[in-house]
C-alpha cells in the first residue's frame, strides 16, 4: 500500500466526522456546503509569526501546531528507551551537535501530517511509510518496528502533543491519532 492509498484510507473514517462538522454559508441566496478539513481544525491557513524563525517570518497556524507536536514528539521518543534504539543515527547526530537530520525529519513528518490532514499548500516528498521504516531501504532506521514499538510511539505522540500544549482529549488530536493508527500495517514490519 503506498502513502496515497494509506492517506485515502485514513480519511475514509474521517469523512464521516467532516460531514457532521460541515459548515454552511450563504452565497447569492444559495447555500453551499464547505466541509472543514482536519488541518483547518488544527489552525488552518491563518498566518502567524513563526517563533523559531527570523523576525517577520510567517507560518500557517496549522503547520506551526503540527510542527510543534512533531518536534515535541521527537524529543519524547529520544528519551523513551522502549523505542529510541530505532533512532541511533539521529540521536548520535544530535548528540554531536548536528541538527540536520532532526531538521529533515521534522520537516518531512510535518509535511506528511499537514498533507494527511488536508493542507493544500504543502506536499510530502519523503519515503513511503514502508520504505521509511525498513532499515534495508532507510539506513537511518535501526531495526524493524513491532506492535509494541508502534504502541509506544502512539503513547509518545500524545505525550509530545501534551508537551506542545495540546491535551490528549482534543478532538483534532484524536483524529490525527486515528490516522496514525491506520498506518500501523505499513510501519510494523516484524
Amino acid at each position: 500500500m503506498n502513502m496515497k492509498t494509506a492517506i485515502v484510507s485514513a480519511f475514509f473514517g474521517f469523512a464521516l466526522i467532516t460531514m457532521v462538522m460541515t459548515s454552511c454559508k450563504k452565497n447569492d441566496n444559495k447555500t453551499t456546503t464547505t466541509p472543514p478539513t482536519l488541518y483547518d481544525s488544527l489552525g488552518g491557513t491563518t498566518m502567524v509569526q513563526d517563533p523559531t524563525a527570523a523576525s517577520g517570518t510567517m507560518i500557517e497556524k496549522g503547520r506551526l501546531l503540527i510542527r510543534n507536536i512533531i518536534d515535541s514528539t521527537i524529543f519524547v521518543i529520544a528519551g523513551d528507551t522502549a523505542i529510541n534504539g530505532h533512532f541511533t543515527v539521529l540521536l548520535s547526530e544530535v548528540g554531536s551537535g548536528n541538527l540536520s537530520g532532526f531538521q529533515a525529519l521534522s520537516k518531512n513528518l510535518t509535511d506528511f501530517v499537514a498533507v494527511g490532514t488536508g493542507a493544500k499548500d504543502y506536499t510530502y516528498g519523503g519515503k513511503s511509510m514502508v520504505a521509511a521504516h525498513d532499515p534495508a531501504q532507510n539506513p537511518r532506521m535501526n531495526g524493524k518496528a513491532d506492535n509494541g514499538d508502534f504502541n509506544a510511539f502512539e503513547v509518545d505522540l500524545f505525550a509530545g502533543a501534551n508537551k506542545a500544549g495540546v491535551p490528549s482529549t482534543t478532538p483534532a488530536l484524536i483524529s490525527v491519532g486515528k490516522i496514525v493508527e491506520s498506518l500501523r500495517s505499513q510501519v510494523v514490519q516484524q
